[in-house]
C-alpha cells in the first residue's frame, strides 16, 4: 500500500518524508485546491527530498477550463519540473460542458513524456467518467486522483470501487478528499492500491508528521 502526501510548502514536504511517505504531491495554497509552486520551493524541494515527488500544475485557483495562454504557461511548468528532474507531474483540463479537454491535455503529455502523470480531482467533475476513463489510457495518463465523484473520498467509496475494477491494471485509481487515519479501514474495502492525504490537522497549515506516521502504519498493516 502506498502514501501519497499533499504536501503546500517545503516544511510540509519535509514532515512527510520523515512520517514515511512514499510520495510527495507538491503544491501551494491548498485552500484553493492547490496550485503549483515557485520555482524557488521547486528547487529546495527537489535539494532537499530523495523520495519521490509529484508536482500539481494548476496556474491558478477556480475551473479547470483554460485559455490557449494558460495551457502554454503550465506546459512551461512541466518542462522546468522535468529539468529539475521530478519524477512526476499532476494535471488536469475540461471544457465547459466538463468533458476532458485533450486538447490541452495532449499538449501536456507531449511535454511531460518521460514523467510519471497523475490526473487530478477534475476527474470528479465529468459528466461521464466511463468514456474519460477510456481516454487518459489512450493518453497514457498513469492514475487518476479522485474522491469517487463525491465530496470526499469516504462518500464516494462504493463509486471508487467500481472505478478500481473498471481501470484495471493498466490504470491506478487513488482515493483522495478527507482521507485520515481514522477512516481508512472505510477506504481500504475499495480494493484501491494508492491512497492520497494532506494529513494536515485541524487548525493548521503545515503536514503532521504524527499523523503521516499512523496513516502509514495502518496501510502497511494491511499490504
Amino acid at each position: 500500500m502506498l502514501l501519497e502526501v499533499c504536501a503546500n510548502s517545503v516544511q510540509s514536504a519535509i514532515n512527510a518524508g520523515q512520517g514515511g511517505a512514499d510520495r510527495i504531491e507538491l503544491c501551494h495554497d491548498l485552500t484553493v485546491g492547490g496550485v503549483t509552486p515557485s520555482e524557488a520551493v521547486l528547487r529546495e524541494v527537489r535539494e532537499r527530498l530523495s523520495i519521490p515527488v509529484f508536482v500539481l500544475v494548476r496556474s491558478r485557483a477556480g475551473d479547470f477550463v483554460y485559455t490557449e495562454h494558460e495551457v502554454a504557461e503550465m506546459k512551461e511548468s512541466i518542462l522546468l519540473c522535468k529539468n529539475l528532474g521530478y519524477e512526476g507531474v499532476v494535471i488536469g483540463a475540461l471544457t465547459r460542458e466538463n468533458q476532458l479537454d485533450l486538447d490541452a491535455l495532449h499538449v501536456w503529455m507531449e511535454a511531460a513524456e518521460g514523467m510519471k502523470v497523475t490526473f487530478h480531482r477534475a476527474f470528479d467533475e465529468l459528466t461521464d467518467y466511463k468514456e474519460a476513463l477510456v481516454q487518459l489510457k489512450d493518453l497514457g495518463i498513469d492514475r487518476i486522483l479522485t474522491s469517487g465523484l463525491a465530496g470526499d473520498a469516504v462518500s464516494g467509496a462504493h463509486t471508487l470501487s467500481a472505478l478500481v475494477k473498471e481501470a484495471g491494471e493498466d490504470l491506478v485509481i487513488m482515493p483522495g478528499g478527507g482521507v485520515r487515519p481514522q477512516n481508512i479501514d472505510q477506504l481500504l474495502s475499495t480494493g484501491a492500491g494508492e491512497f492520497h492525504s494532506s494529513c494536515i490537522a485541524a487548525g493548521s497549515d503545515v503536514t503532521d508528521v504524527s499523523m503521516v506516521k499512523a496513516l502509514k502504519a495502518r496501510l502497511t498493516q494491511d499490504s
